[in-house]
């Protein structure tokens, strides 16, 4: 980030621009990778207008956090591992696509403008004044890492006070509304959530419909980062209820379709 701002010029800023109606297809791919450090990267990128709102979108959802680790570590057959995957990088791409073009239609055509250099003046951290781009990078890097490491103590605090047991139950209690429930919890920005549907999902507890739905939304500390990050708290909440909108639909339409893996 700190040398795109610096090095950002018309050129450079159409360059990214143009790069960006690509991206929710290379963002569906690299948020498949294991882990969160890809949505985290994306809500900064966003933050400062570098990535669309589509590509935001595509990485969130293509996001596997703690899935894949759990399912290796019940033996989970691969091919299982893999379709999941697809689903999720295909959910990704096609939904990425479609944010983007309602957001040009919405915006006649006209391209978002670059915000990086806001980032700076909210963290009031002086990257103008002369500093290297290396202290910059240090200083930021910092004020979100402490941002995250608070809101995640005080998250795992909470799940370890209310027990995973709870969370299993509130999935699984009411199988009508699993699909909702499962969104709803995949959201909490902690590993916790993506544990847990993964768990009762390879125990025959929870539905393909209602395992998707979670695992959609399960974008980690990506979240975290977005709040800390985009200093727009209505576009923000707009982007959560629109990542839970989309797990809870495409959860249902693959319930009503009957799919199985």
């Amino acid at each position: 980030m700190e040398a795109i701002e610096r090095a950002a010029s018309g050129k450079t800023t159409a360059a990214i621009q143009r790069a960006g109606y690509a991206g929710p297809l290379i963002g569906a791919l690299l948020g498949a990778f294991p882990q969160c450090g890809f949505s985290a990267a994306a809500a900064t990128f966003y933050a400062g207008r570098v990535v669309t709102l589509g590509t935001l979108i595509a990485v969130f959802l293509a996001t596997s956090d703690e899935m894949i680790p759990i399912m290796i570590a019940e033996q989970a057959d691969p091919a299982l591992v893999l379709k999941i995957l697809g689903i999720k990088v295909a959910v990704g791409m096609v939904m990425g696509f479609i944010v983007d073009a309602l957001a040009r239609l919405a915006r006649h055509g006209a391209p978002s403008k670059e915000r990086i250099h806001e980032l700076c003046e909210a963290d009031h951290c002086h990257c103008e004044e002369g500093e290297g781009i290396l202290g910059s990078a240090l200083r930021h890097t910092i004020q979100v890492t402490v941002f995250i490491f608070v809101v995640s103590l005080a998250l795992t605090a909470l799940v370890e006070g209310v027990g995973e047991d709870v969370l299993a139950g509130f999935l699984t209690s009411n199988p009508e509304l699993s699909i909702v429930a499962s969104a709803v919890v995949g959201l909490i920005p902690n590993c916790a959530a993506s544990v847990v549907i993964t768990e009762l999902y390879l125990e025959g507890s929870l539905g393909l419909g209602a395992c998707i739905a979670g695992l959609l939304v399960s974008a980690g500390i990506g979240l975290l980062v977005l709040l800390r990050t985009n200093r727009r708290p209505r576009e923000n909440i707009g982007i959560i209820v629109l990542l839970l909108a989309i797990g809870i639909a495409w959860g249902l339409l693959i319930n009503v379709t009957g799919l199985s893996l």
